[in-house]
């Protein structure tokens, strides 16, 4: 896959403003997009958009398939006739700067089972056809999933595998009369997919009107508590009652003394083969349908998996197991032909990793963050791209750029302070910088690069500090609720961006190939 040269902005829609607690995709979403156009960046990146459960990580939802309902759009849904204004009089006093998940959570199902009822009244009357073609059309996981939501909330929400036993070893029976009585439930589960994908289809639309391109982002694991587990077992490394026998993460590194324990199950490749990859191509499908280009988390994994014992406390005493990755993928170019894939590649790669993302022309990543702790040669460093790269300034994962260059030994970082001063002081030798703007200097870095894509976080171009970092890996609260100003899209920063993207030539609106 080439991709033409390019440069965008990667952001979350929960991190838009709006008054409802969490971005959405409502009027924000569209300005956002008039934004991105106007400053002649082509590419919106975002992260996984599906169900997050406990913690609130859109690396860990409830469904490889499924969407997060809270984005749906309160506004949208009065313009369809499922509410009305007076139903938005009485929303809560939401935080303008963090996501407040668990009141917002509260409100927005509450709001979002009135749309159904008004539904099953016959509101919206001009939907009813278009949601019976959604039923249909995405039947092969739709049903599943709506089933094990609806299950999951007769139970209080409790993961699958602590449900009643017939029902976690799915015994026919037992699946039956759940289905007859929970047979309301399960429709409303699949309403409310409906909404989602409806309203994102239209946001996709308004973007590719506006010549914006969307960036998706498929993790490589699925959650253990999630409708893909609970639904096909048999393609998942669990015992006979279900439990993992082993789980993902990977070993010490940069963000981790002690590794990263992800805890996800991991994939059973021998099953996984025997059906042709028939789960993964349809879980590639559904991620084309959403957006035009996938990144995939943690390409690593699919040459070799870091295996965790089940009920080890850290990443420590894993081991590598190798992976079909190479047979996946001719799977899928069989099936798709061009895949529109950038590869994350980043942390330890071993030469069949590299051998792999190369036969297929996928694009890897750098992040200039990572760049300045080593030497010369450290292949996140401008100078040693190649063509066929997707550069970051940081990722979802690292602090922002004004955060990373002002931070401290032993706050979210494995750096000492002689690290951290010796990256400093090579970032400011390097970029020829005194530091008052070093996000403006980390961006130029990255448009002037010759890495054919470059992205940048909302956060970096907003100068922003530790404070609007998104996620700290390892950590379990306080994470993914950022959301930034209403008035921070300035048309100063717009005509910044403008300048810069007209400068080093990223005025392409889409890839070759695409």
């Amino acid at each position: 896959m080439k991709f033409s040269r390019s440069s965008g902005i990667l952001l979350h829609p929960t991190s838009l403003p709006g008054r409802f607690g969490i971005g959405d995709f409502g009027p924000e979403a569209y300005k956002f997009v008039d934004f991105l156009a106007e400053s002649r960046q082509s590419l919106w990146q975002i992260l996984p958009l599906g169900p997050t459960g406990f913690g609130d990580s859109p690396y860990q939802c409830f469904s490889a398939f499924a969407g997060k309902v809270t984005l749906i759009s309160p506004e949208r849904l009065i313009e369809d006739g499922l509410l009305s204004a007076s139903d938005l009089a009485s929303a809560p006093n939401f935080s303008n700067d963090r996501v407040e998940f668990g009141p917002v959570i509260e409100w927005k199902n509450a709001l979002l089972a009135r749309s159904f009822e008004n539904f099953k009244r016959g509101a919206g009357a001009s939907l009813r056809r278009e949601a019976e073609e959604f039923n249909e059309s995405e039947s092969l996981w739709l049903d599943d999933y709506a089933f094990y939501r609806a299950i999951k909330d007769a139970n209080g929400g409790a993961a699958w595998y602590t449900w009643q036993r017939e029902l976690v070893k799915r015994d026919p029976r037992a699946l039956t009369s759940a289905r007859s009585r929970l047979q309301e439930d399960i429709e409303a589960h699949r309403f409310f997919q409906f909404l989602f994908f409806k309203q994102w289809s239209e946001l996709k639309h308004y973007c590719a009107n506006k010549g914006v391109s969307v960036i998706g982002d498929m993790p490589i694991f699925v959650a253990y508590d999630s409708a893909d587990v609970w639904i096909h077992p048999e393609l998942f490394k669990l015992d006979k009652n279900g439990c993992p026998r082993v789980v993902a993460g990977v070993p010490p590194d940069y963000f981790s003394k002690t590794g990263q324990l992800w805890g996800n199950p991991l994939y059973d490749w021998e099953r996984m083969r025997a059906t042709g990859f028939l789960w993964w191509i349809e879980r590639v499908r559904a991620a084309l349908r959403a957006a035009d280009f996938i990144r995939i988390d943690h390409f690593r994994g699919f040459m070799a998996c870091w295996e965790i014992p089940f009920g080890d406390q850290t990443a420590e005493h894993g081991k590598w197991v190798p992976v079909p990755g190479t047979e996946l993928f001719a799977a899928l170019k069989k099936e798709f032909g061009e895949l529109p894939i950038i590869a994350e590649d980043l942390g330890v790669i071993t030469p069949d990793v590299e051998a792999l993302r190369e036969e297929l022309g996928l694009p890897g990543m750098r992040v200039l963050q990572f760049a300045f702790g080593g030497d010369p040669t450290d292949h996140h460093l401008p100078h040693n791209y190649v063509r066929n790269t997707s550069v970051y300034t940081g990722t979802h994962d690292s602090d922002t750029t004004v955060g990373w260059f002002n931070s401290k030994a032993g706050v979210g970082s494995t750096r000492d302070k002689a690290q951290i001063n010796k990256e400093r002081e090579y970032v400011l030798k390097y970029l020829n910088s005194d530091g008052r703007e070093i996000h403006w200097d980390l961006i130029r870095a990255a448009l002037a690069s010759v890495a054919d894509v470059a992205i940048v976080p909302l956060q970096d171009a907003l100068g922003l500090d530790s404070s609007a970092r998104m996620n700290l890996p390892a950590s379990e609260r306080g994470n993914w609720g950022w959301r930034f100003k209403p008035d921070a899209l300035t048309r100063k920063l717009s005509e910044k961006l403008v300048e810069m993207t007209a400068t080093y030539g990223r005025n392409a609106k889409s890839s070759e190939g695409a």
